[in-house]
């Protein structure tokens, strides 16, 4: 593994050769044929200095961060490794926009959403949304900021001058190449940055890793979704008084009818326009989100059990005739990554006594979401709360604070907290409104050579209310 000391690896300021690799990567390996390790020769690398703010990876909490650092005043970079921004949002076609009903970015997205045609309806905090319209949409938002994005772009290591976080390696088309800047920002989901920057991290509800499961989702096109209104959540055509929950178990009962038991035994369809459906119905246990051969694995059973089920659908006939699939999703459905070790632990006995703190980013409302650990659990029920009633909690500017590094900020699913509060906070509504306290607090700290630690949170909350009120 690479060391996080500068001085094990040169990085300069001009573009040399080794970036793409060079002469270097003809060395003899040292050790012979038979060694089972490979050191890497040192190589030069250009280095980039252009920012005040890094923020690594774009999914929710990321373009969030991003635009809001932008907005704030500062230079902002935006890497992500898939070609679209949004993560699960886009590349994930999740869908469904959860616990949303908060000031700020979500209004915002909420209004261009609904202005362009692509909120799908719900409720204020609950909503179904575009995926195809979403990418465009925070594309021309990180656009209008002045946030330098980059796609397919993915941070492979990480490098301090003494305890401070200093330098990120990205790997691209364009080779290696080195950024350097005052503040960063993981918001990678699974917490790589924080991981490769030496940070402590947890994953899962114990060591053995019992993850809670991931997820690939589709989009569907059916003839006529009006035969299928009984099956789809907010469809104007569907037979009035039948809850989601009823929906869910009727959409079972026609998949169980076709000869498959789903891998999640709570499927969902959703109406994105017209005849185009997205359908959440597979599970995946029990895999870790950075062992790469594992989520290959998942995402091929995933799949696989995907095209099965509409097959088996189509042949039933009647609405579901004609039944194909548009599209799987680029990326796996993950909820439970790494969660990096801060400066204060968001924990369920917060979620069970509704804490309040001082350096509160967000009010967090959605309830305890743990879905089935195991095919053995899925079988008695799709999820659980754990008896756990969940009362309106704050999340503070602590838990985006990494512990161990400085000059690393963290947002979205990869803060600091524990299982229980991670399968509540972990929603998207959330993650957007910790992507602008940690954007907004990145900023401050840029402009005033200060550590994200060193900004109040009364500072980031008063630039946050002025930036609103401009609109």
């Amino acid at each position: 593994m690479p060391s996080s000391s500068v001085s094990r690896r040169r990085l300069i300021s001009s573009a040399v050769v080794g970036a793409l690799g060079g002469p270097g990567v003809a060395r003899a390996l040292e050790g012979g044929e038979n060694s089972k390790v490979f050191v890497e020769p040192e190589r030069e690398l250009p280095m980039v200095r252009d920012a005040d703010v890094i923020v690594c990876g774009a999914g929710p909490a990321g373009v969030s961060a991003a635009i809001t650092a932008a907005r704030a005043g500062a230079k902002v970079r935006l890497f992500e490794w898939r070609g679209c921004l949004g993560g699960v949002w886009t590349a994930g076609l999740l869908g469904w926009l959860i616990d949303f009903d908060k000031p700020g970015l979500t209004a915002e997205l909420k209004r261009h959403l609904t202005e362009r045609g692509l909120n799908r309806g719900g409720s204020e905090s609950n909503l179904c949304y575009d995926p195809e319209g979403m990418k465009l949409l925070l594309e021309e938002l990180c656009a209008e900021a002045g946030v330098m994005f980059q796609l397919h772009t993915k941070v492979s290591a990480a490098f301090k001058e003494g305890n401070r976080l200093t330098t990120i390696v990205t790997e691209s088309k364009s080779g290696r190449e080195a950024w350097r800047a005052p503040v960063f920002i993981d918001t990678t989901g699974d917490g790589d940055l924080g991981a490769l920057a030496g940070c402590a991290f947890e994953i899962g509800e114990a060591e053995d890793c019992p993850c809670q499961p991931m997820s690939l989702n589709a989009l569907l096109v059916c003839k006529d979704v009006g035969l299928l209104g009984d099956f789809v959540r907010y469809n104007e055509t569907a037979e009035e008084g039948k809850s989601n929950s009823d929906k869910k178990d009727l959409f079972r009962a026609e998949i169980e009818r076709a000869g498959h038991f789903p891998s999640y035994s709570k499927p969902t369809l959703w109406q994105i326009r017209d005849n185009l459906l997205l359908v959440m119905m597979n599970h995946e246990y029990g895999v870790k989100p950075f062992d790469a051969a594992a989520v290959t694995a998942a995402t091929v059973r995933a799949r696989a059990e995907l095209h099965r089920i509409v097959n088996g659908l189509r042949a039933l006939g009647g609405g579901w005739e004609g039944l194909q699939i548009a599209a799987t999703a680029e990326q796996i459905g993950v909820r439970d990554g790494r969660r990096i070790r801060g400066r204060y632990v968001v924990s369920a006995e917060d979620l069970k006594t509704g804490a309040r703190h001082e350096d509160g980013v967000t009010r967090a409302t959605f309830a305890v979401d743990i879905h089935a650990l195991s095919a053995e659990h899925n079988k008695k029920a799709g999820y659980t709360n754990r008896g756990i009633k969940t009362q309106p909690y704050d999340i503070p500017l602590r838990a985006l604070l990494a512990r161990d590094v400085e000059g690393l900020m963290m947002a979205g699913r990869c803060i600091s907290g524990d299982f229980i509060a991670h399968s509540s906070y972990r929603v998207t509504g959330n993650a957007v409104a910790m992507g602008e306290a940690a954007g907004v607090t990145a900023a401050i700290a840029a402009a005033t050579k200060r550590l994200p630690h060193e900004v109040d949170w009364k500072e980031g909350a008063a630039k946050l209310a002025a930036m609103r009120q401009r609109g």
